[in-house]
């Protein structure tokens, strides 16, 4: 029997997944969260064997779920959800330790076979991204410039972008304020910009912050 965890703040997003995987030949047994503090609170609590986490929630967004359970619970593996492209986010996703990553929009043709495909132990992505990429039709310039970064470095721009500040994210993260300096440094230099204002405008834009 394998547990699933469904993360997502729209019920309707829950119910429709939930409904999914009941009307499939494997047998499941499917637990539900609406934000990411109450997924962290039960994947802490329970052993599941695969969880489905949307990319933006209020409070804790899916990246920060994400990084938690890499931490938390680094066996479990993680799909990401998102309405966003996979030339936006999947990437990304993966850098920072998701197995997959699934649009909503082609989740319901392809839930099955990426959940399917993570519980071996391999990555999913779609066939049209993995095309895109075996061809180069993603080229590095093509790439958001949020994609340059490391999986620290994009977790602390979110955090800059946030509005949290140096103390703040150091503590959270059990670094030096001199580390995530650092880290600052290296963000702007990577992204081209020149102060955490373009940051937070950028994050903005690209629906990185909530």
């Amino acid at each position: 029997m394998t547990r699933i965890l469904i993360a997502d703040d729209h019920a309707i997003v829950r119910k429709g997944l939930v409904q999914i995987l009941a009307e499939s030949p494997d047998s499941v047994i499917v637990d539900e969260a609406g934000s990411g503090a109450d997924a962290l609170v039960k994947i802490l609590d329970n052993d599941y064997d695969l969880v489905l986490l949307d990319i933006s929630m209020p409070g804790k967004g899916g990246f920060d779920v994400l990084h938690e359970i890499k931490i938390s619970k680094p066996g479990v593996p993680v799909v990401m959800l998102s309405v966003h492209p996979e030339e936006q986010y999947a990437v990304t996703a993966l850098r920072a330790g998701a197995s997959g990553y699934l649009t909503k929009e082609n989740a319901p043709d392809e839930l099955l076979g990426a959940i399917r495909k993570v519980l071996t132990g391999d990555k999913y992505i779609s066939d049209s991204l993995s095309e895109k990429l075996a061809f180069g039709l993603i080229s590095d310039s093509d790439k958001p410039l949020h994609e340059t970064l490391s999986k620290r470095e994009f977790q602390v721009m979110r955090m800059i972008a946030s509005g949290k500040a140096p103390r703040v994210i150091a503590d959270e993260m059990s670094l030096s304020v001199k580390t995530i300096s650092t880290f600052r440094a290296r963000i702007l230099h990577k992204m081209r910009m020149k102060s955490n204002a373009d940051m937070t405008h950028y994050a903005i834009n690209n629906n990185l912050v909530d």
